[in-house]
C-alpha cells in the first residue's frame, strides 16, 4: 500500500531555525549527566595510531540517536534515528567536517536500519512494518511511504525490528526482537524469528530462537550470521550461522513454530531448563544450533549490535573478509574471523577499537573505505560519555602487530600475525597461555563461565617467514571457548608487543590432519581439574543470614530497594543513623541483571571500574571486586527475583556510595546511603 506523506512538514524539534536545512552549530552533542568507566587511555591512544576516530559535529537542535546508516553517492549519508527521523548528511567526508543536515522523513516508529532499495528509494524497518521511502519529486524529502509488509506487535517496548538486509535473491530479511515480561515473550507471531520478505510483501519465517538480534549480515560467501545479546537463555553475546529451519536457542518464538510456513521443527515442549552447555544440548536436540563464535560477556562487549564485513580490498587494513562487531554498552568495536571446519562454522573474536563517544548501534562502509559508526545511549546506557553521535573511522596506513586470524588444528591452533614475529619470543611456549570455558544453556538471565580449564601449550612451531605460529596444546575441548593469549610475543622489527594479545576461539570442531604432538597417556588426569563457578553464599560482605543477637527479623530499619528502567535504582537516597541495624531487600524488577554494592564514601566509581576489570572472573564473584572499598553487597540478582542482606550502618557519619557493579552500570545506577550521627 502506498501512502502519500500526510503529516505536516513542521520542525518543532528544531525551534529557532527558519528552514529545515542545518549547518554545524557546535562541536559537542548533549552529554550524559554521568560518565561510565573510561577505557584505558593508553590503549585508545595506541589504537588511534592505526585507526583514527573523527566525530561528526551535530547541531544542538537535532537529537541524532543513530539507528541506521546508508552511504549514498556522491559523498552523502542518510541516517535514521530512534526518534523516527531520517536525515541527509552532507560534508561527512571533509577533512575537518562541518556537516550539513537536512530532513528526509519523520514520524516513523523507532526505525532500526535503512538500505537503498534496488528499484529506487530506501527500505526502513520500523517496529511494526517494513517501509519503502520514496522521494518522487526530487526535492530531497520523502513524499511516499509504502508499506511493504507488516509485523505484528503487542505493545511491548522490547519489540524491536532490525534490518533490513538485502538477500542475494533480491528479497529482504528482518530480525524481530522478543518482547519482555508477561506470560510470553512472543505474544504475537514471528517475534524471536528471522523473516524474509519479497519486494511485493510476502513474508516467510526463516529461523527461530533469537532474543535481541541487533546485527545480522550475509557474508561474501553467501552465509548468514546474526549477533545476539546476553539475557534469558543466552549465556553471553554470540554470533550464530543461521539457516532456514534453525532454532538458535531462545524458546519464546517456538510458540509459532506450528503455524503454516514455519520451517522450524523444534517445539515448545522440547525445551526444559537444561543447565548444560549449549553444544551438549544440541547433540540431544536436533534443530538447535550452537554459536559459531561466543563473545565473552564484559570482555568483548555487553550489548553486541551491528556486524559488517570488510570488503574494502585492504583499504581499511589487513582484516579483509572479517566481520567488525559493534557493542552498544561498551562503546567499542570488535572483529571476528570465521572458518568452516568439517562443515561447521567457527572462529575467533578479538578486540579492535575502543573509546567511542556513545553506544555503537550501526556501522556502514562508505567511500574511500571510510567506516561510519552510529551511536546512541538513551535508555540503555553506554561507556561512551555522550547520549548519541556519529563518527567516522579511517585507517592511517600503519599496521600494528596483531593476531590477524586463528584457525583450528588437530591438536591446537594456527595463529597468523599482521607482521613477522621475533622467532625467539614467538617460539617460546611461555609466551602463550590457553584456557577453555563455556556457559550453561538455561532460562536464567546470562550465565557465568563454567568448566574453566588451563590447556598447557606443549609445542610451538614458527613458520619460516615469521608470519604464523602453530600451537599444540592438551586439554582442548570441542564446543568450548578457548582464551588464547600471546602476551610474550614480540615483533621481529622494533620489538613491539601484540596490540591486542588475547583472542577467544570457539572450537566447535577440531580440524582434520596430522598432529604435531602425541596424545598424552595421562591426559584424562591432567585435564580433570576444571573449575566451575559457584553461587555466592553467606560471607562477611554478603551477609544473608540474620545475626542471632538482633531483637527482631527487620533490625532497626528495613529498606526495600528496587530498580527502574534505564539503569536506575528506585531510590537514590537512603538515610539512617550511625550503627543502625539494617535489613535491605534488593528486588530486581528490571529486564537485566543487577546487584547492590555499598562502598566507602566517594569510592563507587572506583569499585565499578574494578568490577569491569574482573573480566571472565566477574560473574563468579557477582562482579564484586576484592576491595577494602566494598563494605557490603548482594549477589547478582536475576530479573523478578531478590536478595536480602543484613548489616550495621557504619559508625562514621558520611555519604556512602551504593552502585550496581554489573559491567557498564555503575556510573548511572547509583545512590547514597547517608549516615547521620546518633
Amino acid at each position: 500500500m502506498k501512502r502519500p506523506l500526510s503529516f505536516p512538514l513542521t520542525f518543532s524539534v528544531l525551534a529557532g531555525f527558519a528552514v529545515p536545512f542545518f549547518a554545524f552549530a557546535q562541536t559537542n552533542n548533549p552529554s550524559a549527566a554521568e560518565r561510565f568507566i573510561k577505557p584505558s587511555e593508553a590503549l585508545t591512544a595506541a589504537e588511534s595510531r592505526y585507526w583514527q576516530r573523527t566525530p561528526l559535529p551535530v547541531p544542538d537542535a537535532i537529537v541524532l540517536e543513530v539507528s541506521g546508516i546508508v552511504a549514498v553517492a556522491p559523498a552523502r549519508l542518510l541516517v535514521t534515528t530512534r526518534r523516527g527521523e531520517v536525515w541527509w548528511i552532507d560534508g561527512a567526508y571533509d577533512a575537518e567536517p562541518k556537516p550539513r543536515y537536512s530532513l528526509f522523513a519523520q514520524g516513523l516508529h523507532e526505525p532500526l536500519g535503512i538500505i537503498a532499495a534496488p528499484k529506487g528509494g530506501f527500505y526502513v524497518a520500523q517496529r511494526q512494518e517494513l517501509t519503502r521511502l520514496v522521494d518522487t519529486d526530487g526535492d530531497g524529502r520523502a513524499d511516499v511511504f509504502e508499506t511493504v509488509a507488516k509485523f505484528p506487535i503487542s505493545g511491548s517496548y522490547h519489540e524491536y525490528a532490525f534490518g533490513p538486509v538485502l538477500a542475494p535473491n533480491g528479497n529482504l530479511r528482518v530480525t524481530l526482537n522478543v518482547a519482555f515480561g508477561g506470560a510470553t515473550q512472543a505474544p504475537v507471531p514471528w517475534r524471536g524469528w528471522m523473516v524474509e520478505i519479497t519486494p511485493d510483501g510476502q513474508l516467510s519465517p526463516i529461523a527461530a530462537g533469537l532474543r535481541s538480534p541487533a546485527g545480522f549480515a550475509v557474508s561474501s560467501q553467501g552465509a548468514w550470521f546474526t549477533t545476539d545479546n546476553q539475557g534469558e537463555w543466552v549465556g553471553s553475546g554470540k554470533i550464530t550461522h543461521i539457516e532456514s529451519g534453525d532454532f538458535i536457542g531462545h524458546p519464546a518464538g517456538l510458540t509459532w513454530s506450528k503455524l503454516p510456513g514455519s520451517t522450524v521443527s523444534v517445539r515448545p515442549e522440547h525445551i526444559s531448563d537444561f543447565e548444560q552447555p549449549m553444544h551438549v544440548v544440541a547433540k540431544k536436540l536436533p534443530g538447535l544450533k550452537a554459536p559459531a563464535v561466543w563473545l565473552p560477556h564484559a570482555v568483548l562487549g555487553i550489548s553486541n549490535s551491528a556486524m559488517i564485513e570488510d570488503r574494502t580490498g585492504g583499504k581499511f587494513g589487513p582484516f579483509g573478509g572479517q566481520f567488525f562487531i559493534g557493542d552498544q554498552g561498551q562503546s567499542k568495536l570488535m572483529r571476528v574471523s570465521l572458518e568452516q571446519v568439517q562443515g561447521v562454522w567457527q572462529g575467533a573474536a578479538y578486540a579492535f577499537r575502543e573509546g567511542f563517544d556513545s553506544g555503537i548501534l550501526r556501522m556502514e562502509f562508505g567511500e574511500n573505505a571510510t567506516m561510519f559508526v552510529g551511536e546512541t545511549a538513551r535508555g540503555w546506557g553506554s561507556v561512551g560519555p555522550k547520549q548519541y553521535g556519529i563518527e567516522r573511522v579511517t585507517w592511517t596506513g600503519a599496521t600494528p602487530l596483531e593476531i590477524k586470524e586463528i584457525k583450528a588444528q588437530p591438536d591446537g591452533f594456527l595463529l597468523t600475525f599482521t607482521a613477522p614475529v621475533d622467532r625467539a619470543t614467538a617460539g617460546n611456549p611461555a609466551s602463550y597461555s590457553i584456557a577453555g570455558f563455556t556457559y550453561n544453556y538455561h532460562a536464567a538471565y546470562g550465565a557465568a563461565p563454567i568448566d574453566r580449564l588451563a590447556c598447557p601449550v606443549r609445542k610451538v612451531v614458527v613458520a619460516p617467514d615469521g608470519l604464523s605460529v602453530r600451537l599444540a596444546a592438551v586439554c582442548l575441548r570441542e564446543g568450548y571457548i578457548h582464551e588464547i593469549k600471546a602476551s610474550g610475543v614480540r615483533a621481529a622489527t622494533g620489538g613491539d608487543a601484540v596490540l591486542h594479545p588475547i583472542a577467544y576461539y570457539t572450537l566447535n570442531r577440531f580440524a582434520p590432519g596430522d598432529r604435531i604432538i602425541p596424545i598424552e597417556p595421562n591426559a584424562a588426569e591432567i585435564c580433570a581439574a576444571a573449575v566451575s563457578a559457584v553461587a555466592l553464599g553467606h560471607t562477611a560482605k554478603h551477609p544473608i543470614k540474620q545475626p542471632t543477637d538482633w531483637p527482631n527479623s527487620e533490625g532497626d530499619r528495613q529498606f526495600l530497594l528496587g530498580t527502574q528502567p534505564g539503569l536506575k535504582f528506585d531510590q537514590t537516597l537512603l538515610t539512617v543513623k550511625a550503627g543502625t541495624r539494617i535489613r535491605l531487600i534488593f528486588k530486581n524488577t528490571d529486564d537485566m541483571l543487577h546487584n547492590f554494592v555499598l562502598c566507602a564514601p566517594g569510592k563507587g566509581q572506583d569499585v565499578g571500574a574494578a568490577a569491569l576489570a574482573l573480566g571472565l572472573d566477574g560473574a563468579a564473584k557477582s562482579y564484586v571486586p576484592d576491595s577494602a572499598d566494598v563494605l557490603f553487597h548482594t549477589s547478582v540478582v536475576q530479573p523478578e527475583t531478590s536478595d536480602t542482606i543484613y548489616f550495621i550502618a557504619p559508625s562514621t557519619p558520611g555519604d556512602y556510595d551504593y552502585i550496581c557493579s554489573f559491567p557498564g552500570h555503575a556510573a548511572l545506577m547509583k545512590g547514597i546511603l547517608r549516615v547521620e550521627a546518633k
